[in-house]
């Protein structure tokens, strides 16, 4: 899966550990206990993960009620702006309610997270 830069760091530092996505075809194939590995999209980087949950929801609505925002990628000066709204860059409403959500959470490898904490 790709991502940008700032959320690929923070799952790198394991600070962020649940990935959000749409809940489609390719997402409806994971299961706990699978690799995930995320590309940066601007260095091409890879992070191999493992999948320790998936928590599902039929809207990012749900999802943020439901899951810590700060293990989603918002930071403590961000999270008192953390909106649903903000997935619709990447989702379309319509996609949303076709397919539902899902957040992803994850775990580094041990080697990878010994490394981190060097």
């Amino acid at each position: 899966m790709n991502l940008t830069p700032a959320p690929f760091e923070m799952i790198k530092s394991g600070e962020k550990t649940i990935e959000l996505r749409l809940f489609d075809e390719k997402r409806q194939k994971i299961k706990p206990g699978d690799t995930i590995v995320f590309t940066n999209t601007e260095t091409a980087e890879t992070l191999e993960t493992a999948v320790a949950a998936l928590h599902r929801f039929d809207s990012f609505e749900e999802l943020y009620k439901s899951l810590p925002l700060l293990k989603c990628g918002y930071t403590e000066e961000t999270i008192s702006e953390a909106k649903p709204a903000d997935m619709e860059f990447y989702y379309s409403v319509d996609a949303q309610k076709k397919y539902g959500v899902v957040g992803i959470e994850i775990s580094l490898p041990k080697e990878t997270a010994d490394k981190n904490d060097c």
